[in-house]
């Protein structure tokens, strides 16, 4: 089969097309013929060689995708050859073929293709457990929305809007801010000033919750914008890390609420991973949740994928086709 491996950190041209053996499978585990695989800034922070995620190499990145069973180890019950599948949280989807533990499986819907099934996992899930779990929103919050429309940010604001809550998105361009609106936000701004909508939207009260993966570059302004004991949920960090944060600026800013939450903590259990994917994939089905893909490339092109994932060239979801 071929796959991408990385032999080195660095930038997009240690990105290597190799001949790889099939996967082994062990006791309950499955071998899946990858239909798309999910480019995310964790395979970037992992092929740059940023910790947590650099590990050891070499390896294949790839942390979520979607596909076909093709052989069933040892100790697996209910699932079959043929049978379609998800994951995330799970290495070496770059590839052909890749192995996963049968727990971490999920089973997609006839009505969901592969591509949309592979684009709603690490971003979906992110969006689910940030709208649901971190901060539960209720109907008629302010709410900011960093990177609108992004992979996150298009998928977070559509389930913002679902909750009742008013959106304040950020974009970069013109055509972003037009897809962050198509999603549902209420108010786009951008970087430089959505912290003058924010007040200007709540009378100066802020918004009740900033989620924000953008990281460095709007952390300050992100504190600024919340409302007395708001909550800036700082999932990532697309612009940089931010710098170590002075506790009493937080009660300086109103007795606020910082957090730093992962996906692989909302999905631990298989109960939680199912369930979270199910409202996703329902409301796909309903028409309620739109998935945008915003480019897909040939296994071959992983390093133009992540060029253009860098130089912010994308927006929605970027896929790899092994095909």
């Amino acid at each position: 089969m071929r796959a991408v491996l990385m032999r080195r950190h660095g930038g997009p041209e240690v990105l290597e097309i190799v001949d790889a053996p099939t996967p082994q499978l062990g006791a309950g585990q499955l071998l899946v013929d990858v239909a798309a695989v999910g480019v995310n800034f964790t395979d970037v922070y992992q092929r740059q060689g940023v910790q947590p995620y650099a590990g050891d190499l070499p390896a294949v990145p790839g942390q979520e995708g979607a596909g076909t069973v093709a052989a069933v180890g040892p100790g697996v019950e209910g699932v079959a050859v043929g049978d379609r599948v998800a994951w995330v949280s799970v290495p070496g989807g770059y590839a052909q073929q890749v192995a996963i533990p049968a727990e971490r499986a999920v089973p997609v819907p006839e009505h969901v293709d592969f591509p949309v099934a592979a684009a709603a996992m690490m971003q979906g899930l992110t969006a689910h457990y940030l709208s649901h779990t971190t901060h539960p929103v209720a109907a008629g919050e302010p709410v900011v929305v960093h990177a609108a429309a992004g992979g996150v940010g298009l998928l977070l604001t559509q389930l913002v809007k679902l909750a009742g809550g008013i959106v304040v998105g950020t974009t970069s361009t013109d055509q972003k801010a037009e897809l962050a609106r198509q999603a549902g936000a209420d108010h786009v701004a951008r970087y430089d000033s959505f912290l003058d909508t924010v007040r200007e939207l709540t009378g100066g009260a802020g918004a009740a919750v900033v989620y924000d993966g953008v990281g460095r570059a709007t952390f300050d302004d992100s504190l600024a914008a919340l409302r007395r004991r708001g909550l800036l949920v700082a999932y990532g960090a697309s612009s940089g890390p931010v710098p170590p944060v002075e506790t009493e600026r937080l009660a300086a800013g109103g007795s606020l609420y910082l957090t730093r939450p992962t996906l692989p903590q909302h999905i631990e259990s298989r109960a939680e991973l199912l369930g979270r994917a199910a409202d996703l994939f329902g409301w796909i089905g309903a028409g309620r949740l739109s998935i945008r893909i915003g480019a897909t490339y040939p296994l071959t092109d992983a390093p133009r994928a992540h060029a253009d994932l860098e130089g912010r060239r994308t927006s929605g979801k970027s896929l790899l086709l092994p095909g």
